[in-house]
């Protein structure tokens, strides 16, 4: 490993890559520290230690991807999240209208027209992201006698919230961007790995700090343990994929008739990626956040819905996993459509040993993916409730940050995001002739 990072300064162009990389990386923590202008920091921090429960858990959830931007109301409060929102609504459109269909099949003119309207979408999403937490700063500490906004409430903080916010996110997009175009890995996947990693020394610490002065060493063992158990099912659940023999019929060259070698076509385990989970705990979190924005009645119906779906509940952990099952059976025909794939073999002369291109394929396909996704979405559910039972277990001794960086979107996000920036590091080395990080092996791209 010593020869590796050698070998990585010691070539111009991969050091320059990775320098610019972090170089980026540290202007994105800078900017995580810059407060929207109008804010009291210390008011707000004092009401952000009074939330409980749920409440809590909506913050720290919002938090967690905004690498603490978002409890300090900075000028990248709301992260690169909105982009993603917007990336994700856009495949969407893609199945529901066919002109985006349409463009999804040009190439990258369609492509580039379709990140166009990414973009739009995302300053649409955030204006309106951006308004709503203006409203709530202006509402939050009201009961404790605590005046977050200087100045009270004006037209003119409204508008100087929403500029500077949605600034904020464009800014991130351009800067995850120039990653992608001049560094190393996905620049938007590296900024989200960065918020949520950056926060990982002062989680251990505050953690184990609670857990050595109750005098409970054995629940830090347990808890290393099943850090790398998590960490190493996530690696499993990433890369994990069922690989389909194909065959290619031969061809006519220079008078020869030449069969191309067989091949493999492989299906992902969890197609869908960590997309269910933000759908899912999305949907979840919901009713929390309304009933933040609204008196309810702490007697009525739909407090005790509220109750029942709030963590530590059966209902919740039942209502969430089904969640987490649809948007993974929902999801996955997006990312691997057995019809496209089919018809793209028949197209190529491709066919699986046994099966008659066509219909009969795609009936094949659909039924792998179909078993792979129920495994995979149970899987995925089985991580993602890891966080809530490590709450549940040990309440006083593990903080809630430590809590969501044991699994869930998480860990799936830094596990991923890791693979794939090794990866890219690994071609650049080899094309330069220098040895990868395994000598005797190769490391698998989640999108391999």
């Amino acid at each position: 490993m010593a020869n590796v990072i050698t070998n990585i300064f010691k070539a111009k162009d991969i050091r320059n890559r990775v320098l610019f990389t972090l170089w980026v990386l540290v202007v994105y923590r800078l900017g995580a520290h810059i407060p929207i202008p109008g804010i009291d920091v210390e008011a707000l921090n004092q009401v952000f230690d009074s939330f409980k429960g749920a409440a809590g858990t909506v913050v720290n959830y919002f938090d967690l991807f905004a690498g603490g931007a978002f409890k300090r109301f900075t000028v990248f409060s709301l992260g690169i999240m909105p982009y993603i929102s917007a990336s994700i609504i856009m495949q969407l459109l893609t199945i529901v209208f066919p002109y985006f269909e349409k463009l999804k099949k040009e190439g990258s003119e369609g492509q580039k027209k379709i990140q166009k309207y990414t973009k739009y979408f995302t300053v649409v999403l955030c204006l309106f992201q951006s308004v709503f937490i203006a409203r709530m700063l202006q509402g939050l500490g009201h009961d404790q006698g605590i005046e977050i906004v200087s100045g009270g409430s004006t037209v003119f903080f409204f508008i100087l919230c929403s500029i500077t916010i949605t600034t904020g996110t464009m800014v991130l997009m351009w800067l995850g961007e120039q990653i992608t175009e001049k560094g190393i890995g996905n620049g938007i996947s590296m900024i989200i790995y960065a918020g949520i990693i950056v926060r990982f020394p002062a989680a251990i610490a505050q953690t184990m700090q609670k857990i050595f002065s109750k005098g409970e060493p054995i629940v830090a063992m347990i808890l290393v343990v099943m850090f790398f158990g998590v960490v190493a099912a996530s690696i499993l659940l990433t890369l994990g994929r069922r690989n389909i023999p194909v065959q290619y019929g031969a061809r006519q060259i220079q008078g020869r008739s030449v069969s191309a070698a067989a091949q493999n076509l492989p299906i992902p385990v969890n197609a869908a990626g960590v997309i269910p989970i933000i759908f899912a705990v999305a949907i979840m979190q919901f009713p929390s956040q309304l009933s933040q924005m609204f008196s309810v009645d702490k007697s009525g119906i739909l407090s005790t819905i509220l109750f029942y779906l709030s963590p530590g509940q059966i209902p919740y952990y039942l209502t969430y996993t089904a969640l987490l099952v649809f948007f993974c059976f929902f999801y996955a025909p997006i990312t691997f459509n057995p019809a496209d794939v089919a018809d793209a073999l028949k197209k190529r002369q491709g066919f699986i040993p046994g099966l008659r291109p066509g219909s009969s394929t795609t009936e094949y396909l659909s039924n792998v993916l179909y078993r792979l996704t129920l495994s995979g979405s149970l899987f995925l559910a089985f991580i993602a409730l890891i966080p809530d039972f490590i709450l549940k277990m040990w309440p006083d001794e593990i903080s809630a940050e430590m809590a969501f960086m044991f699994g869930g979107t998480s860990l799936l996000i830094i596990v991923g995001v890791a693979l794939d920036t090794l990866k890219n590091l690994e071609s650049h080395l080899i094309m330069r002739h220098y040895d990868g990080f395994f000598k005797n092996m190769k490391i698998k791209s989640r999108r391999q």
